[in-house]
C-alpha cells in the first residue's frame, strides 16, 4: 500500500501564500496590459429616451430609443456609419439604372437569422412589403415604391419618380423574417433577427440584449448589453459616476466639466445630425399668417437663451437641418427683436388673448422650453407648457393636437430628403403648411440624380421653409458623450444611435 506523504505545515503555507501572490500578480498584469474579458463582460447603457416599442414598422419604431434597440436585433440593407458615410449591411452592392428610378440591390450570402434559418431576398421582399403598408414615419420616404426578388441575393426597388437617394433612405428599413403580420406583436416578444444582438428581456423599464452567435459579423465579444431607461438627467448622472452603467449621453453643458474630472470615465463631444426644431401648426387660426410666425420667431431670445443653457453642445442654427446633412443651405438667423416682433402682431391683427399650446416630450427639454414660455410672455403673448409622456405626445403630434411643437429632430440618413423632402410638402401634413411651390421644389429634388443639383434645391426649398417660418429653428446640436474606461470599441454616434457589437470589457 503506497501512502502519500504530507508536506510539514509550514512549508505547505509558503507554497500557499506564493501561489496567491502569484496568481495577485498575474491578475495586476493582465489588468494592467489592457486585457478584455469576453465571457463575464456585461455592459449596462443609461437609455435617454423611452423604448416603448421593437417594431420598426409600427407607429413608435422610428423613434431615437426603439432605433437605438431595434439596430442591435434587426439588420439593414445599408447603414449609416459615424463619419457620415455609408456602407453595406445585409447589401453588398446598390446600383441604378440610367434613371435613378430602379436601383438592383445585391445580398450578403450566408447571412442567417438568430434562429438558424438563412435569409434569402424573400424576407427582404416580404419586410418592405410590411414597412410600406404600415405607413410608420418612415414609409413615407417610399410613396408609391415596390420591391421584388430577381433571384435569391438580389432585390430590385422600383421608384414612382427618380430618385438618387434611395441608398440613404434604406438606412431606416429594417429586415424581419419573412411572414411576420401586420399587428404580430408575438413575434416581437420573441424576434427572431440578423442583427448582432438577441432580445433576452423587454419590459417598460429595461431591454436585455445577449450576442447572436449567428450573427454574419461574428457574435459580439459581451455576455450582455443592458439598456436601461432613465429619462432623468440627475439618474443618469448618479449611475454613470458610481458605476452602475457604462455609457451614457446628452450630458449638459452644465454638468461636462464634473465629468469629464472623473478619471473613470471618456468623454467625447460630437457634432450630432439633430437640430431643434419648433413647428408652427399653420392650420391653426391665430397661426395661419407667416408674418405671426416669424414674429412670435424674432420674440425669443435664442442667441442668451443658447449661451446660458447650452454653451458647449449648442449653436445657433443657420438651416432647417445640420451643417453635415447633404442639403444643407446656410439661411441668416432672425434676429432677436421683442419690439419688432410686438408692433409685428399688432399689424397683423394677432388677438393677444389668444394662448397657445406648446407640447414637448422628455424632461430634458423642459428648461429651454420654459425660457421660450417666458420670452413669448414678456410680448403679451400667453403660452400653456405641455409635457408629455412620449406615447402621448407622439398622438397629439400626428393629429396636429398643438400649436408649438417641440422636437429634437435628427437624420439618421444624413439626407435632406428624409426630413425637409419628407416632413414638409402638403401630403405629408405634419405641420398645416402647404406650400405649392415649396412641393415642386422638393420634387425637383428628390427626382435629381445630380447631387450638386439636389443640395441647390434643397436650399431654395430651406429659404422658403425659413422666411415663412414654418417653424423656428433655433439650436444645432452636439452630443456629450462618457464611458466607463473599463469598455473598448464604443464610438459616439452622430444620431446618438451607438452600435454595441464592437464593445468589450477590459478585465
Amino acid at each position: 500500500m503506497t501512502r502519500s506523504l504530507a508536506l510539514p505545515a509550514t512549508r505547505r503555507t509558503a507554497l500557499a501564500m506564493l501561489a496567491a501572490a502569484t496568481m495577485a500578480l498575474t491578475a495586476c498584469s493582465a489588468a494592467t496590459s489592457g486585457g478584455t474579458d469576453s465571457s463575464n463582460g456585461e455592459v449596462v447603457v443609461a437609455g435617454t429616451y423611452p423604448i416603448d416599442s421593437i417594431d420598426p414598422d409600427g407607429p413608435q419604431g422610428g423613434g431615437t430609443g426603439p432605433q437605438m434597440a431595434e439596430q442591435q436585433i434587426f439588420s439593414r440593407l445599408v447603414r449609416t456609419k459615424p463619419d457620415g458615410s455609408l456602407e453595406g449591411d445585409l447589401a453588398t452592392s446598390w446600383k441604378p439604372d440610367s434613371t435613378a428610378t430602379q436601383w438592383t440591390l445585391t445580398l450578403r450570402q450566408g447571412v442567417k437569422f438568430s434562429d438558424g434559418k438563412t435569409l434569402t431576398s424573400a424576407d427582404v421582399v416580404d419586410s418592405f412589403k410590411r414597412f410600406i403598408d404600415l405607413k410608420g414615419t418612415n414609409a413615407a420616404n417610399f410613396p408609391g415604391y415596390t420591391m421584388t426578388a430577381t433571384s435569391d441575393n438580389e432585390v430590385v426597388l422600383k421608384a414612382s419618380k427618380p430618385d438618387a437617394a434611395v441608398p440613404r433612405k434604406l438606412a431606416v428599413f429594417f429586415v424581419l423574417p419573412a411572414g411576420v403580420a401586420p399587428n404580430d406583436t408575438a413575434f416581437f416578444e420573441h424576434p427572431v433577427g440578423t442583427g448582432p444582438f438577441k432580445l433576452e428581456k423587454f419590459s417598460p423599464n429595461e431591454i436585455a440584449l445577449v450576442p447572436n452567435p449567428n450573427y454574419y459579423g461574428g457574435a459580439p465579444k459581451v455576455k450582455r448589453v443592458t439598456i436601461r431607461k432613465m429619462p432623468e438627467l440627475a439618474s443618469r448622472l448618479t449611475a454613470l459616476r458610481t458605476g452602475e452603467v457604462d455609457v451614457a449621453w446628452g450630458i449638459p453643458d452644465d454638468q461636462l466639466s464634473q465629468v469629464e474630472s472623473d478619471s473613470n470615465l471618456t468623454v467625447k463631444t460630437i457634432q450630432s445630425s439633430a437640430v431643434f426644431t419648433m413647428w408652427f401648426n399653420s392650420s391653426t387660426p391665430a397661426l395661419r399668417n407667416a408674418q405671426v410666425r416669424r414674429a412670435l420667431w424674432e420674440a425669443v431670445d435664442f442667441p442668451t437663451i443658447i449661451k446660458q443653457l447650452y454653451p458647449q453642445t449648442g449653436s445657433l442654427s443657420d438651416s432647417v437641418v445640420s451643417p453635415q446633412t447633404l442639403g444643407y443651405v446656410a439661411q441668416q438667423p432672425v434676429k432677436y427683436d421683442p419690439a419688432a416682433a410686438k408692433a409685428a402682431l399688432t399689424a397683423a391683427g394677432f388677438d393677444f388673448n389668444t394662448k397657445l399650446r406648446l407640447q414637448f416630450a422628455n424632461a430634458e427639454f423642459r428648461q429651454f422650453n420654459q425660457a421660450v414660455v417666458s420670452d413669448l410672455e414678456k410680448i403679451g403673448v400667453h403660452v400653456d407648457l405641455l409635457e408629455k409622456e412620449q406615447a402621448v405626445f407622439t398622438k397629439d403630434l400626428l393629429a396636429l393636437n398643438w400649436d408649438i411643437n417641440f422636437q429634437q429632430l435628427s437624420n439618421p440618413m444624413l439626407d435632406a430628403a428624409n426630413t425637409i423632402g419628407r416632413l414638409y410638402p402638403c401630403a405629408a401634413k405634419r405641420n398645416g403648411y402647404c406650400n405649392p411651390q415649396l412641393d415642386k421644389l422638393l420634387s425637383e429634388a428628390g427626382a435629381s440624380s445630380d447631387e450638386q443639383e439636389r443640395v441647390k434645391l434643397y436650399g431654395e426649398a430651406t429659404q422658403i421653409i425659413w422666411q415663412d417660418a414654418v417653424g423656428m429653428f433655433p439650436m444645432a446640436v452636439k452630443y456629450a458623450y462618457a464611458w466607463n474606461k473599463r469598455l473598448a470599441g464604443f464610438s459616439p454616434d452622430p444620431n446618438g444611435l451607438p452600435d454595441f457589437s464592437h464593445l468589450q470589457v477590459r478585465s
